[in-house]
């Protein structure tokens, strides 16, 4: 049985005060045992900060990204050998406003994905279709290439041991959110595509986040789908609150 998996993405939000606080209120929450993997992935300048915050809690750290060399002159990127060294275990790759805003490809994502796997970390890869594409019923196409390029060259334990993150381009900060069934759909075409391209274990092994506007109200309807195996969470992960109440969906 897949354990369920909550991560927030803090994205370009938060003072180093703010996110010493948030960090602190969440570890004090959660404690050292909670009824799913829970990470929180912040800011690359307030990652060492969140971590101290986050110690002997169940929260686990991740980044928002990195680069897919291992060192060298590449101003401004961060490899995966650091976010190791500074106690990152899980890396976000290929989120929908660095594929839209910033201009990464499949390709970039892939190399990506393989850097933090032979590295150690656990990616959280993201696919997701914009408004366009769901109104011109592109929705399946787009996110079975999106996930097929940005895992190419896996091995199925490789594959086995990441994250997928559905994430609709069209419900990423705007309020709106899929229902349960539009949700469940393309969850059960994201594990379809991998029992096609791997095998049915490996599709099964493999834990498929919902992303997009995730609120307290709305997150148990979500979670109770059978294909919907966690939340990779935006806006309601800036608040202690709010972050728990979507916890407290599947606990």
């Amino acid at each position: 049985m897949r354990r369920p998996f909550i991560a927030g993405n803090w994205k370009m939000n938060l003072t180093l005060a703010e996110c010493t606080a948030l960090a602190k209120g969440l570890a004090a929450q959660v404690g050292k045992t909670a009824a799913c993997d829970v990470a929180v992935c912040a800011p690359h300048v307030y990652l060492a900060a969140t971590l101290a915050a986050l110690k002997g809690s169940a929260v686990a750290l991740g980044a928002q990204d990195v680069y897919h060399q291992a060192n060298g002159a590449f101003t401004g990127e961060t490899s995966v050998a650091m976010l190791q060294d500074i106690g990152c275990r899980y890396v976000v790759l290929g989120h929908s406003e660095r594929r839209h805003i910033l201009g990464e490809t499949n390709q970039d994502v892939c190399r990506k994905v393989h850097a933090a796997l032979a590295g150690g970390l656990t990616p959280i890869v993201c696919v997701g279709e914009t408004l366009e594409q769901r109104e011109a019923e592109q929705t399946t196409d787009v996110v079975w290439e999106q996930c097929l390029a940005s895992l190419a060259g896996l091995s199925a334990s490789q594959v086995a041991g990441l994250v997928v993150a559905y994430e609709p381009v069209w419900a990423i900060g705007t309020g709106k959110v899929a229902t349960k069934e539009q949700a469940e759909q393309v969850h059960a075409d994201l594990r379809t595509i991998l029992a096609t391209r791997y095998n049915p274990d490996t599709a099964e092994a493999v834990r498929i986040q919902y992303g997009g506007s995730v609120k307290p109200g709305n997150a148990a309807e979500l979670l109770s789908q059978p294909n919907i195996d966690g939340a990779l969470v935006g806006g309601a992960s800036l608040k202690v609150e709010s972050f728990m109440g979507i916890l407290a969906a599947i606990s």
